[in-house]
């Protein structure tokens, strides 16, 4: 049987506009009024989850898709560590070696976080677990799980990662199974697509 796993990235936050890493704001106006909007965008699904961020859940909130969303701890947003909260330009200018090296090496995790290596891995994880008769997933998602998704799935080298965008409230679709996905991705949530 094919899965069907809908990853959408939560509508905008102030953090998100500031290139925080990891900020656990709440969504802005404009992004949950865009949320709203797109209520029932995504048609029946088998089972609704949603990253434990506070963004990924009201926006899961907003959509109001049923049943209601589960989140998974093995969804969350990268782990960075010490630099949670923190802007990419601030870091930028007090740790620039660091932050070379986290944009170089996969494997490099200078905030005491997880390594981009890790967090391909835990996603994967939960894509490998998900039984082959799980039918229509849904989960709301930062972008960095969405891209790390996409990377597993298709079994990208890790230096990928950062030529993948991924816009807020859009949808990226994985179908397939096991190892073997197929991708759609970029496309917008709104009233009607499913």
């Amino acid at each position: 049987m094919t899965v069907r796993v809908m990853l959408v990235s939560p509508a905008t936050s102030e953090e998100l506009r500031e290139a925080r890493f990891g900020g656990d704001g709440p969504l802005d106006e404009a992004g949950a009024r865009r949320a709203r909007a797109a209520t029932g965008a995504v048609a029946r699904v088998d089972r609704f989850l949603s990253g434990p961020s506070r963004r990924c859940r009201e926006t899961a909130a907003e959509l109001g898709a049923a049943p209601p969303a589960e989140v998974l701890g093995e969804l969350g947003d990268w782990d960075m560590g010490r630099w949670r909260g923190r802007r990419l330009d601030e870091v930028g200018v007090s740790e620039p070696e660091a932050v070379s090296a986290w944009l170089s090496d996969p494997a490099a995790a200078p905030h005491g976080g997880e390594s981009l290596l890790a967090l391909c891995e835990r996603v994967g994880g939960w894509l490998r677990s998900l039984p082959d008769d799980a039918g229509r997933v849904l989960a709301v998602v930062e972008p960095a799980v969405a891209r790390a998704a996409v990377m597993h799935a298709l079994s990208l080298p890790a230096e990928a990662f950062w030529r993948l965008d991924v816009a807020p409230l859009t949808l990226t679709e994985l179908s397939g199974r096991a190892e073997r996905w197929n991708l759609r991705c970029g496309r917008p949530l709104s009233a009607g697509s499913g």
